[in-house]
C-alpha cells in the first residue's frame, strides 16, 4: 500500500522513484500495482462506509428528536383536550366540544408530522456522494496514466 495517490492529496515521487521503477521486473510491477489497487479500494470502502454512518446519524438524531417531540406534544394535548373539551361544553353541548377540539387536534398534529417526517426525509438516501466523486477522479486517474 505504498505511493497510493488520491486527488485530494498532492503526490510526490521519492527522489529517484522513476530509476527504480525501470530497474524492477513486470513481475514487481503487477505486483506494486495489485497492492496498490487493493489499498485504494480499501480506502475508498473506509470512506463509503463512513459516509453512510453520517447519514445514518444524522436520520437517527432527526427521528429520535422528531419522535420525542411528538410524545411531549401527545401529553400536551391531552391535558389540553380535556380543557378545551370542558371549557367549550360551558357554552355548546358536550359531544359538539368534543368534535371541535378533535379537529383541531387532528390539523396541528397533522401539520407537525409532516415537518418530522420532511426532516427525516432530507438524510435519505444514504449515497456516499464523496466516495463516489473520489471513485471517479481515481478511475480518471488511472485512465490518464495508461495513456
Amino acid at each position: 500500500m505504498t505511493d497510493i495517490h488520491r486527488g485530494d492529496t498532492p503526490w510526490v515521487q521519492p527522489p529517484g522513484a522513476a530509476h527504480d521503477l525501470d530497474e524492477l521486473s513486470t513481475v514487481q510491477l503487477v505486483e506494486r500495482l495489485t497492492d496498490q489497487v487493493t489499498g485504494l479500494v480499501r480506502t475508498e470502502m473506509t470512506h463509503a462506509l463512513t459516509e453512510v454512518k453520517d447519514k445514518g446519524t444524522r436520520f437517527g438524531i432527526g427521528a429520535g428528536v422528531s419522535g420525542g417531540g411528538v410524545l411531549l406534544l401527545l401529553y400536551g394535548f391531552g391535558a389540553l383536550v380535556a380543557t378545551a373539551i370542558l371549557g367549550l361544553a360551558t357554552a355548546l353541548d358536550l359531544w359538539l366540544a368534543a368534535l371541535i377540539v378533535a379537529a383541531v387536534l387532528i390539523v396541528v398534529g397533522s401539520v407537525v408530522a409532516a415537518a418530522g417526517a420532511r426532516r427525516a426525509k432530507n438524510a435519505l438516501p444514504p449515497v456516499h456522494e464523496r466516495t463516489a466523486n473520489s471513485v471517479c477522479a481515481d478511475v480518471d486517474t488511472v485512465k490518464e496514466g495508461l495513456r
